[in-house]
């Protein structure tokens, strides 16, 4: 037995003296003793005893119940009613209380010690309860996401600052009310109002989460974009008592990820316009040339007029090369979005080859092509295969550029796949990839070169995945690397 210090509050002088002798006998301490109901609450703040033995009836105008209340209320201190009365009435009032224990007077010492150790036992469970709680209550207040939490019928029974904010509901005003009163959510798209993600906890007893592009109404009528996930709250036998909700704000995901678009996008543009700066020459000689053409063409025409016929129309096709030439240059340049439309994917791939015609020269490359005509119309963005194109043929010129002691070959092929995809693949015979970095070359900001930005491989890798499609790297026997993609051919038009 812990020994304990205790109040006693007693009509009976007498009574209270046997009450002291009984506890000292049992190694308990009487901190102090008073019969009337108004001096207990004084006298217990000023002894801060561990339990108050407190009689029903009392001296005074209050009785000993009330004055246990205000025990309980302002000390937290366990009480125990000592009473000759055991009707109803008297019960009833002191359960209201919380008493920790009721003794009809005459007692033995067995039975004070019992009674006792009941309450000291019961108030120190109750005491590490409401630390248990504190901690948790402190815990869930000092977390970013915002949680409410209900009783089993849907109620709410606690929300943190987080939770009051997003909401718009102080929890004092929020307390006891249905959960879709405070919790307001709706489709993003459709505006119906999305179903109450504590009914649903509690109906299946299991960890639920919203649907994507669920947005919550804020009291004042902010809408915010959120993700949460609800969990039920479990009794002792397993029946579910109520739930918890823990939610957090979109928006400023969505902000970073809306920016992180528009950089890649940005990122895209610039690498298609540098690439077409690195270009510049090859593209002034090939545009040269058919101009050059004309020129002598035109001249030959003044010298030689019964040739006419022949150098007018050898000026037409020269002419018609160089407007090629010129519009692929623009759709290159040109910023824009991605629009998937039918295109024939070899002639995409033989207008990049045409712009490379002067590049392969320079770096003494030989082009081998494989273009299959049993490929249908795919679904792309001309513009954007193309930049996929310029990129892996100028990688392989470039992986090629040191190399001296064989033929420098760039091959590019094209054939159709089963599932209704086309396969483009753009070999060379340079010095190959490492096959421990050939997820890594993907990556962004990844790169071998010396002054590289490590984007190109990302963004086309991105622009493959957004038609749909899949690009990769790998060795080639017996030297260089293959770069693969695959695009979705376009649906044929029924018959």
């Amino acid at each position: 037995m812990t020994p304990v210090r205790i109040l006693i509050v007693e009509d009976d002088r007498v009574v209270a003296r046997d009450i002291q002798h009984q506890l000292t006998r049992i190694g308990h301490t009487v901190v102090g003793s008073t019969a009337v109901g108004e001096d207990a609450l004084p006298l217990a703040l000023e002894t801060r005893p561990d339990l108050v033995l407190m009689d029903i009836r009392l001296e005074g105008e209050m009785d000993g119940i009330d004055a246990a209340h205000l025990v309980r209320e302002r000390c937290q201190i366990p009480v125990i009613f000592l009473t000759a009365y055991a009707d109803d009435e008297t019960v009833q009032r002191a359960s209201r209380t919380e008493p920790f224990g009721y003794l009809l007077k005459p007692f033995e010492d067995s039975q004070l010690r019992t009674v006792i150790e009941m309450a000291i036992a019961k108030h120190t469970a109750e005491r590490k309860l409401r630390e248990s709680e504190r901690r948790f209550v402190a815990t869930l207040s000092s977390i970013g996401d915002a949680v409410i939490a209900t009783d089993s019928q849907a109620r709410v029974t606690f929300m943190n600052p987080v939770a009051e904010a997003l909401t718009g509901w102080p929890q004092s005003e929020a307390m006891g009310l249905p959960l879709p009163m405070v919790f307001r959510i709706v489709n993003e798209d459709t505006r119906e109002p999305a179903e109450d993600p504590a009914a649903k906890v509690l109906r299946s007893g299991t960890i639920v989460g919203l649907a994507n592009h669920t947005l919550l109404v804020a009291r004042d009528g902010r809408e915010l974009p959120i993700d949460d996930s609800g969990s039920p709250i479990v009794d002792d036998h397993g029946a579910v008592i109520g739930t918890v909700l823990v939610f957090r704000d979109l928006t400023e995901r969505r902000n970073i990820e809306e920016a992180l678009r528009k950089a890649q996008t940005d990122i895209a543009n610039v690498t298609r316009l540098t690439a077409m700066g690195e270009l510049a020459a090859s593209i002034a000689h090939e545009v040269n040339q058919p101009l050059t053409a004309i020129v002598t063409n035109a001249g030959a025409c003044l010298r030689y007029l019964d040739e006419a016929r022949q150098a007018m129309e050898r000026i037409v096709t020269d002419g018609h090369r160089a407007g090629d030439v010129i519009r692929s240059i623009r759709g290159l340049t040109r910023k824009s979005s991605a629009e998937l439309a039918p295109l024939d994917i070899n002639d995409t791939i033989t207008d990049i080859l045409t712009l490379l015609r002067g590049e392969l020269r320079r770096h003494d490359v030989t082009l081998e092509t494989d273009l299959s005509d049993d490929i249908g119309l795919v679904m792309g963005d001309r513009v954007q295969l193309q930049q996929v194109m310029l990129n892996l043929i100028k990688n392989g010129i470039e992986a090629m550029s040191a190399v001296s002691a064989r033929p420098r070959v760039l091959r590019v092929s094209s054939r159709p796949q089963p599932s209704d995809m086309a396969l483009v693949a753009v070999e060379d015979t340079g010095t190959g990839v490492d096959p421990a970095r050939l997820d890594s070359i993907f990556d962004a900001f990844f790169t071998t070169k010396r002054e590289g930005m490590g984007m190109g491989l990302a963004i086309c890798r991105s622009i493959i995945e957004s038609h749909g499609g899949n690009l990769w790297a790998a060795p080639r026997q017996p030297v260089g690397s293959i770069f693969r993609f695959t695009v979705g051919l376009a649906a044929e038009d029924p018959p």
